[in-house]
């Protein structure tokens, strides 16, 4: 009998170890569960703020694309302008050409106005200060119409694409 004993002890699950005691623990496995919850909501808030941002930079990517997605066909439509501008510079001094005159300065000004209405601007006129970083000097000369170190004559104007430089203007500067 001792022996059945002995061997029915064997057989028997053991007793309760420290880890089965605190997987039956209602109190401590609630603990437990909202710790895990508490965790998870953390990571799922964490994962929509990231979600959130990468949505903000993909708008102000596509914002800046399409902002400055003309760059390259206004770039290429300013020797136009400057064609306008010399055919009229030439086109002044003539009376006989006042009618083509006329119609060059209507075109040229419909250009003008088609591309500031797409954020294009034009700059670089007599007597402002020479910036290095708008204007590209292309000399200097003598002028009683400025002040020194501004702009003396514009040889061929500057253009801006919402707020960014296209082209500096070439300028001749008064030296002092």
């Amino acid at each position: 009998m001792e022996h059945n004993e002995e061997k029915n002890r064997m057989d028997a699950p053991p007793a309760d170890s420290a880890g089965d005691s605190a997987a039956l623990d209602p109190v401590q496995e609630l603990a437990r569960c909202r710790e895990e919850l508490a965790a998870e909501s953390d990571r799922r808030l964490y994962i929509l703020a990231e979600s959130e941002n990468l949505k903000k930079r993909l708008v102000k990517e596509k914002e800046e694309y399409f902002k400055y997605a003309t760059e390259s066909i206004v770039s290429e439509l300013l020797p136009v302008l400057d064609n306008l501008d010399l055919a009229l510079l030439h086109g002044r001094g003539n009376a006989g050409c006042k009618d083509l005159v006329m119609g060059v300065e209507m075109t040229r000004k419909a250009f003008v106005d088609i591309l500031s209405r797409h954020g294009v601007e034009e700059f670089g006129t007599t007597g402002e200060e020479f910036n290095p970083e708008h204007h590209e000097a292309v000399g200097m000369e003598e002028s009683s119409d400025v002040a020194e170190n501004h702009v003396s004559r514009v040889l061929q104007k500057g253009y801006r694409l919402r707020g960014r430089l296209l082209r500096p203007a070439k300028v001749m500067v008064r030296q002092g």
